[in-house]
């Protein structure tokens, strides 16, 4: 082993008897529930009461762990459907035996897509105020929340990264490795821990937060963007489909990224609400 090179080799879950309890399930727990208690402080600050951010937290982890589920399914693993239907929604395995697995293959398009949806819910349900209003504010724990995420990737020896072709990097040596490759997971953490202090900065010592539709903007362009250049180090993720009509120049998570980023410019410079909130 070279002095630059670490071999990454840990325990992916503590093995109760009865149950396992594994880290990167772990590390989206901790995500909810630190994102449970920023959103808290911003809401009361917003004078918000505590019934509403309850509600709040309950269509999030519905919304944003339905929605990564599916669209890991649909944009990278769509055999899925035909061979192990119910393992899309079930923390199980079905095919070759029935097998606990937690909610393992999740995609952040998914989760960001249903998101928005499950806030358009929330405010059509509970808050009444305008689905942007929300956007704005729960972005800054989201955040924070992939930092979390991308850790457990790390954690799993997933989603990993290219080849360094140097002395530098992580041998994953759960994957048999042997070369170092870029730890891009880490890459990704680092960056969405600062976006969310951007963020959060930007809510509290700025008066952008009564711009509507600025903060998730700003949150779209910084978290897509980091996603559209640590995907360079990464390796391509299954059912790369999209990528080959354009011969492989960018793919399918670049690809995906693209809207985001378009449509958090559109928040950011060019939108202008209707009227302005209650």
């Amino acid at each position: 082993m070279h002095a630059l090179e670490i071999v990454w080799d840990p325990i992916k879950f503590l093995d109760l008897g009865f149950f396992k309890l594994h880290f990167y399930s772990v590390m989206w727990i901790v995500a909810f529930i630190i994102g449970f208690y920023i959103t808290k402080r911003i809401y009361r600050n917003e004078n918000q009461s505590d019934e509403s951010l309850d509600s709040l937290f309950i269509y999030s982890v519905l919304g944003i762990m339905l929605g990564a589920r599916l669209g890991h399914v649909i944009f990278y693993q769509p055999g899925l459907i035909t061979e192990d239907f119910f393992s899309i929604f079930l923390p199980f395995k079905f095919k070759g035996g029935f097998e606990f697995t937690g909610f393992m293959g999740l995609a952040s398009h998914g989760a960001a897509i249903a998101m928005i949806i499950a806030m358009y819910l929330y405010n059509k349900k509970v808050l009444k105020k305008t689905v942007l209003w929300i956007l704005d504010r729960v972005v800054v724990a989201v955040a924070l929340g992939a930092v979390f995420v991308r850790i457990g990737n790390f954690i799993n020896s997933e989603i990993i990264g290219k080849y360094t072709e140097t002395d530098f990097g992580i041998v994953f040596k759960q994957l048999g490795e042997t070369a170092p490759r870029h730890p891009s997971q880490l890459y990704e953490a680092g960056c969405y821990l600062l976006v969310f202090i951007i963020l959060f900065y930007t809510y509290w010592k700025t008066k952008k937060s009564e711009q509507q539709g600025f903060l998730f903007g700003l949150f779209l362009v910084l978290l897509w963007s980091v996603r559209f250049v640590v995907e360079y180090y990464k390796e391509p993720q299954n059912g790369e489909y999209l990528s080959d009509a354009i011969r492989n120049l960018i793919n399918n998570g670049q690809i995906l990224s693209i809207p985001f980023i378009i449509i958090g410019l559109y928040f950011m410079f060019i939108y202008k609400p209707k009227a302005k909130t209650s």
